[in-house]
């Protein structure tokens, strides 16, 4: 159904993890399913308050995943949810599956926790896209949290694959305004219909579905090159910056004349679109938390991207940390949450 077609005239106050319910439960999903941990907790009962889909806690991630496969398998969008440790452990199934393909729309959402608020490490999950050959969405604010949800489901079932939707800590429990629209009811995709070529990998069926797998990439390269989940925002042309997800609005926000190359769809990237975008700026800055994941792979396609202190590796990004990055200032001493307004109170019943 076509945004128009939603009536986008409500707008609500929602966090980033009840926006990411409200696209899910605004897209159809039939099932959800997850592991609790901060900062992904809020999503699946904000989703339960929003009634039609049948949503349960299980033992653990990686029975999570298998029951979100199971409903996908079923013909029903499936949303999994789990924070970025919980990925590992939900990591079998997933690779699995990234070589079945699915029925119903599968969307896994990986909470990342940068600076460790809640957590035992501050893995960079990005890597998991890469690893496992599924795309992957990053959202900036609550808006885009709700609408790239939405829009995972349809990529999932138009590609085959599952779908990695990539939160962190400062936008799962940050409000915004979001434009919200109504329930759309999608019918189950057929019935379950066995199918051991697609679905039992054993070896003579995975050397098949590997085969599909590269040329799966292939066409979400050449989505990656025309999507609007990209975008460029020309400015000044002596600073090109690109970001994704909260890191972008903080480069937004201190260098607002900047020239901006803004993803939405973090793997695979538009070789092409970058390049011309490289050649329109003087200098090229990449914007992102934890891993140089963006950096590495844009310099392997023979880009020139300006050096960041390893320093800017560690914890989460702030407005001030990101003028330090690009100017070459000192960084301020002071601690992420001492330079950001506090989490407020997530009420689900907003949803409604």
């Amino acid at each position: 159904m076509a945004e128009a077609d939603r009536k986008l005239s409500e707008h609500v106050l929602l966090s980033g993890n009840e926006a990411v319910a409200r696209g899910a439960w605004e897209a159809g999903v039939r099932f959800g399913s997850g592991y609790p941990g901060t900062p992904s907790s809020e999503i699946l009962p904000a989703l339960a308050a929003l009634g039609e889909a049948y949503v349960e806690w299980s033992v653990n991630e990686k029975c999570a995943l298998e029951a979100g496969a199971g409903a996908s398998l079923a013909g029903a969008r499936a949303l999994v949810t789990m924070k970025h440790v919980g990925l590992n452990v939900a990591s079998d199934p997933l690779f699995t599956l990234s070589y079945t393909g699915v029925e119903g729309g599968l969307v896994i959402v990986s909470a990342d926790d940068p600076s460790m608020h809640s957590s035992q490490n501050e893995q960079d999950n990005r890597n998991y896209a890469r690893a496992a050959k599924i795309p992957m969405l990053e959202p900036s604010d609550s808006q885009e949290a709700r609408d790239l949800c939405m829009r995972a489901f349809e990529m999932s079932e138009e590609f085959d694959t599952p779908v990695l939707l990539r939160l962190v800590t400062r936008l799962s429990h940050s409000d915004g305004l979001v434009s919200v629209g109504q329930r759309e009811e999608v019918p189950l995709r057929g019935e379950f219909e066995p199918n051991p070529p697609k679905y039992v990998m054993v070896p003579a069926h995975a050397r098949v579905r590997r085969q599909a797998m590269a040329e799966r990439t292939q066409r979400l390269i050449a989505l990656a090159e025309e999507t609007d989940l990209n975008r460029e925002e020309p400015g000044d042309a002596s600073i090109g910056i690109v970001s994704s997800g909260v890191p972008y609005q903080y480069a937004r926000e201190v260098f607002p004349e900047a020239s901006f190359f803004k993803l939405g769809l973090v793997w695979p990237l538009p070789p092409e679109r970058l390049r011309r975008f490289a050649e329109s700026v003087e200098k090229l800055y990449v914007i992102e938390e934890l891993d140089p994941f963006l950096t590495e792979q844009i310099r392997a396609m023979g880009m020139t991207v300006e050096p960041v202190e390893e320093s800017f590796r560690l914890g989460e990004l702030t407005p001030g940390r990101v003028r330090a990055m690009v100017t070459g200032e000192a960084a301020p001493d002071t601690a992420p949450d001492d330079d950001l307004p506090p989490r407020p109170p997530c009420a689900s019943s907003r949803l409604t």
